[in-house]
């Protein structure tokens, strides 16, 4: 237990539930990191770790992260993450009475940590937890959830991209500018497809040749290889696959003015937020840009948002962006760091 021991010391969070899954092998984390805000929301991600302080670790990390995500989208919630540290993806009847068992830990919580799908989970996950426990978003559609959170990240982005081109050229308009989408999942389709209807000379990307192909033909796009991406030139660069994209050795390699996303932990160090700055790149910082999907899990789910009050917020994000972009400016910070001053401005509690 002294990694688990080391780490949980070192943390600032406020809370860490731990619990061995004798019938799996699994690990479930639950950490909730802030409730200054209101109760804590974050994703369950499932995964197999090198080893269980892992999965702790990652659970940590990813609840400090949202504690800043909502913090700046001014959300009524705390940061939180669990993960089920899992020693091979479980399938079919494991699998359920493994979610059914994670229902009952998050219900024990009494809604201090309230959760939705992440990684390896889905809306059909969601709603196995939701037989075990009522604190639960990101349901299928047909069982009264939200559904798939990707069309509110990918539109969120979108609005975003067009704060980003507003902040350099004083016009958010998209016809002819030149966009790199890489990664082509549920959110990176449907971004690459907004920016179509808008008018991007748009580029995609994926490690799924046929995918890319596809998308490519239907929405007149070119096709750029996966070695490729970094150094293509495009005004826009809109990663939306793994994190750790922006690192030392690939941001001098970037040929493009304006890096805006949908992927988790973009910045491979914090320092790399700094040499973004320093090459003249405007940086949308992850958790800012990519807020759109639990904005509408929670919208949606929990405060009684209609659509049109979902598509306001969702251009929130652009607008926070700009708020962002100006107060680097002024102090000459990256906006990484405009970003955290802004969403540590959220957290003081109220005297």
């Amino acid at each position: 237990m002294t990694a688990f021991e080391d780490l949980l010391r070192a943390w600032d969070g406020e809370q860490a539930v731990i619990r061995y899954d004798e019938p799996t092998g699994a690990w479930m984390f639950v950490c909730v990191h802030s409730t200054v805000r209101g109760p804590a929301g974050g994703g369950t991600r499932m995964r197999v770790y090198p080893a269980a302080a892992d999965g702790l670790a990652d659970a940590m990390r990813l609840s400090a992260g949202m504690t800043l995500k909502l913090a700046v989208a001014d959300a009524p919630f705390g940061g939180g993450k669990a993960v089920l540290a899992v020693p091979s993806l479980p399938v079919g009847a494991e699998r359920r009475r493994l979610l059914l068992r994670y229902g009952e830990l998050v219900e024990s919580l009494g809604g201090t940590f309230r959760t939705a799908a992440d990684m390896n989970t889905s809306a059909a996950d969601m709603d196995v937890v939701a037989e075990r426990c009522a604190y639960v978003y990101g349901r299928s559609e047909a069982q009264g959830g939200g559904g798939d959170s990707g069309r509110g990240t990918a539109r969120g982005v979108f609005h975003g991209i067009r704060a980003c081109l507003r902040h350099l050229e004083g016009t958010a308009e998209l016809a002819g500018r030149a966009v790199l989408v890489q990664g082509l999942g549920s959110v990176g389709a449907r971004l690459a497809s907004q920016l179509a209807e808008g008018g991007a000379n748009l580029f995609v990307s994926d490690v799924d040749g046929e995918r890319a192909a596809e998308v490519a033909q239907e929405l007149g796009a070119r096709v750029i290889p996966p070695e490729q991406v970094i150094g293509t030139d495009a005004e826009v660069f809109a990663p939306c696959a793994v994190g750790g994209v922006l690192a030392a050795e690939s941001v001098p390699r970037l040929r493009c003015r304006i890096v805006a996303g949908a992927a988790n932990n973009q910045l491979a160090t914090p320092e790399d937020a700094e040499r973004l700055h320093a090459a003249g790149i405007l940086y949308a910082p992850d958790y800012v840009i990519n807020a759109g999907g639990v904005l509408q899990l929670l919208g949606i789910e929990d405060l009684g948002w209609d659509e049109e009050t979902l598509e306001r917020h969702l251009e929130g994000i652009g607008t926070t962006l700009l708020e962002i972009f100006a107060l680097a400016d002024l102090e000459g910070v990256s906006s990484e760091r405009a970003a955290e001053q802004v969403a540590r401005s959220r957290l003081t509690p109220p005297a």
